[in-house]
C-alpha cells in the first residue's frame, strides 16, 4: 500500500513537469527570438543612444528654472502694481484725525517770551491720518475678491490691521474642507511629480512660517515697506511651495501711514510648473514611443541586413557544397550596400582564386607526371641496357628528364608566388621607354649564343620622352613579361633574318606597347589558348622540353595585376590569309 501510494506521488511531478514543458520551450524560443532580432546588441545601442539623447533633452527641459524665474518675476511685478492701487485706494480712504492737537516740544523750546505758534505751524507733515479698518475693509475685500491673492495691512508700528483671509461680506458662507479619515496612498505619476519637484526645487529660499500674533516685524519685505521703500521676497513652504510677497507702503502726502503685504497661495506657481512638467511628460511619452519605434525599424534596417551578411559569410567558412552567394544590397547605396558589394566581390575573388588553386593543381600534376613517367621508365630500363651505347642514352633521357622537371618547378614556384608578391611589395614609378630599351639590350646580349635577333624600341611619336610612359608598377615583374614575349618571339623568327619591334604609343589614359615580330604567326584557333597554363606549341627546330608553358600566362597574370590587359593578334601579310608575323599588345593604366 505505502508503495502504491509512493508511486502515485511520484507520478504526479513527472506529469506536472511534461505540463511545464511547452511552456518552458515556448519561454526559451521567445527570449531567444527576443534577444537575437528585437533586442540585438546593435539595436541595444541604437535604442539606448536615441532614448538617451531624449532623456537628456527632456532633463533639459524639465529643469525649467528660466521659466519658473521668469513666472516668479511676472507675479512680483502683477502684485506690486495691484499693491500700489490698493495701497493708493487706501490712502484715500485714510482721514486726519481733527479733535487732536499736536504740539512739537522742539518748536516751543524755541519760542521767546510773548510768542506763540501760529495756527499752521505744524504743516502737512505734521498731520497724523490713522486707517480705520471699518473704511478699509471693504475696499481691500472688493479689491481682492477676483484673485487668490491675500492681502495684510499693517499699521505703522507693524501690528497687523486686517487680512484678507479672516474678511467676509454679508450672507457670504464658510466652507472649510476637512482632512480625509485615512490618507490616501498616492498614485505613481503623483508620486514621480513629488520626487521631479524635490529635484528641481530651489533649496536656497528661505521658509514661510506664519508669525505669532500677526506682527509684521517677522517679514523683512513689511519693515522695508515701513521705511518706504518697496519690497519684495520669494519663500517656500514646509511643504516645498513657492510664495511670493510683496509689501507696498501706504503713504499719503510722503508720510508713511502704513503697509500693505500681498502675497500669492502656497502652491499657484508650483501647480503652472507642475501643469507644464506634465505637459512636458506627455510629450515625452509621445516621443519615447515614437523613438523607440523608429529605432527598432533603424536597427532593423541595418541588423537584418548584417545578419544576412554575418550568416553567408560563415556558410562560406564552414564550406558548403554548393557555391554559397552573399546578398546583394547594392542597391541601398550606404554603407552596408558598400559592405554587400565588398564581401560579394571578396567572395567571388575567393571563390575565383580556389578555381584558379585546383586548375593549377591539377596541371601541375599533369605536367609533372609526364616527365616523372619518362624518367621512370628510363630508370627501369637502366639495368636492362646491354651496352654502354644504350646505357649512354638512358642517361641522357634521364639528365634532359631532370633538367625538365627544375624548369617546371622553377617556373610553377614563380607563377604560385606571383600574386602575393604583387601584394605585398609597394608600386612605383617605371619608366616603360627606359626599360624596353634595357630589356631589349640584355636579350641582345644574351642571343649572341643564340638565335640572332634584330630588336628596336621606338616611340609612336617622335620627341616624346620617358614622362609619357610612366606606369606605376613593378619593373622586375613588367621587366619579366617584356623579357618573356622577346623569348617567346625568338622562338619563332626565321634564324639570321629575325626581326623584334618594341613600339610604345601614348592615349590619353592608357600606355600601349606592342611586341612585333615576322615570324609564322598565330593559329587562329589558338589566338587564346597561348595564355593558357602548360599550353605549348613550339617550332619543330625546337627541342622537346625546353619550354614549360608557363611563360605568356604568367605574363598576362602579371599584366592584369597592374589594371591593364596582354592580347594577341597576327599582322596582315600581303596577300589575303598570309601573315607577316604576331603581335602581342600590353595596355597599361598611365600614371596621372
Amino acid at each position: 500500500m505505502a508503495s502504491e501510494t509512493t508511486s502515485e506521488t511520484a507520478a504526479k511531478p513527472a506529469s506536472g513537469a511534461g505540463a511545464l514543458r511547452p511552456l518552458l520551450k515556448l519561454f526559451v524560443s521567445l527570449r531567444r527570438f527576443l534577444a537575437h532580432y528585437v533586442f540585438s546588441s546593435l539595436t541595444r545601442r541604437i535604442l539606448v543612444l536615441n532614448l538617451a539623447a531624449l532623456c537628456m533633452t527632456v532633463v533639459g527641459i524639465l529643469y525649467i528654472n528660466q521659466f519658473r524665474d521668469g513666472l516668479v518675476q511676472a507675479r512680483i511685478d502683477s502684485l506690486r502694481t495691484q499693491g500700489e492701487i490698493i495701497a493708493g485706494a487706501i490712502a484715500a480712504s485714510a482721514t486726519v484725525e481733527t479733535d487732536a492737537i499736536t504740539i512739537d516740544p522742539e518748536k516751543l523750546l524755541e519760542l521767546q517770551a510773548g510768542e506763540s505758534l501760529p495756527p499752521d505751524s505744524g504743516q502737512l507733515d505734521s498731520l497724523h491720518f490713522p486707517i480705520n479698518p471699518e473704511r478699509v475693509a471693504p475696499v481691500l475685500r472688493r479689491l481682492l475678491s477676483p484673485t487668490d491673492t491675500r492681502g495684510r495691512i499693517f499699521d505703522r508700528d507693524a501690528s497687523l490691521l486686517l487680512d484678507s483671509r479672516a474678511l467676509y461680506s454679508r450672507g457670504q458662507i464658510l466652507r472649510y474642507n476637512l482632512p480625509p479619515v485615512a490618507e490616501e496612498e498616492p498614485g505613481l505619476m503623483r508620486r514621480v511629480e513629488k520626487f521631479l519637484t524635490g529635484v528641481f526645487s530651489r533649496s536656497d529660499l528661505p521658509v514661510y512660517r506664519e508669525p505669532p500674533g500677526g506682527s509684521g516685524t517677522a517679514f523683512p519685505e513689511v519693515m522695508s515697506a515701513l521705511q518706504g521703500n518697496t519690497a519684495t521676497l520669494v519663500r517656500v513652504t514646509e511643504q516645498g511651495e513657492q510664495i511670493v510677497s510683496v509689501a507696498v507702503p501706504i503713504q499719503r502726502y510722503r508720510a508713511v501711514l502704513g503697509a500693505l503685504m500681498l502675497s500669492t497661495q502656497g502652491g499657484d506657481i508650483d501647480k503652472i510648473v507642475a501643469a507644464e512638467r506634465r505637459a512636458i511628460l506627455r510629450v515625452f511619452g509621445v516621443a519615447a514611443i515614437v523613438t523607440a519605434v523608429l529605432s527598432m525599424l533603424l536597427a532593423s534596417t541595418i541588423a537584418n541586413p548584417l545578419r544576412r551578411l554575418a550568416a553567408a559569410a560563415v556558410r562560406v567558412r564552414r564550406g558548403v557544397k554548393s557555391r554559397e552567394e552573399i546578398p546583394d544590397f547594392s542597391d541601398r547605396q550606404d554603407e552596408i550596400g558598400n559592405l554587400s558589394v565588398a564581401l560579394r566581390d571578396m567572395t567571388n575573388a575567393l571563390y575565383a582564386r580556389i578555381e584558379a588553386i585546383e586548375s593549377f593543381a591539377a596541371d601541375v600534376s599533369h605536367e609533372l607526371k609526364n616527365p616523372l613517367t619518362s624518367l621512370r621508365s628510363a630508370v627501369e630500363t637502366l639495368p636492362l641496357a646491354r651496352n654502354e651505347t644504350s646505357r649512354g642514352r638512358l642517361m641522357e633521357v634521364i639528365q634532359h628528364d631532370v633538367r625538365r622537371l627544375d624548369r617546371l618547378i622553377t617556373d610553377i614556384s614563380d607563377a604560385s608566388r606571383l600574386d602575393a608578391e604583387l601584394a605585398r611589395e609597394d608600386a612605383g614609378r617605371v619608366d616603360l621607354l627606359k626599360l624596353a630599351t634595357e630589356i631589349a639590350d640584355a636579350s641582345r646580349e644574351a642571343g649572341r649564343n643564340r638565335k640572332a635577333l634584330d630588336i628596336q624600341v621606338r616611340t609612336a611619336k617622335k620627341g616624346q620622352n620617358g614622362r609619357d610612359f610612366t606606369v606605376s608598377g613593378h619593373d622586375l615583374r613588367l621587366g619579366q613579361v617584356l623579357t618573356n614575349l622577346i623569348e617567346n618571339a625568338r622562338s619563332f623568327v626565321p634564324e639570321g633574318k629575325g626581326r623584334i619591334a618594341i613600339t610604345l604609343t601614348r592615349a590619353p589614359r592608357h600606355v600601349i606597347v606592342t611586341v612585333d615580330d615576322n615570324g609564322p604567326g598565330i593559329r587562329v584557333e589558338d589566338i587564346e589558348r597561348i595564355f593558357e597554363r602548360f599550353y605549348t606549341d613550339r617550332p619543330a627546330s625546337e627541342a622537346f622540353g625546353q619550354n614549360s608553358g608557363l611563360g605568356l600566362s604568367i605574363s598576362r597574370q602579371i599584366v592584369e595585376a597592374h589594371g591593364g590587359r596582354l592580347t594577341a593578334e597576327n599582322i596582315a601579310g600581303a596577300k589575303p590569309g598570309e601573315f607577316a608575323g604576331a603581335r602581342f599588345i600590353i595596355t597599361l593604366p598611365a600614371e596621372a
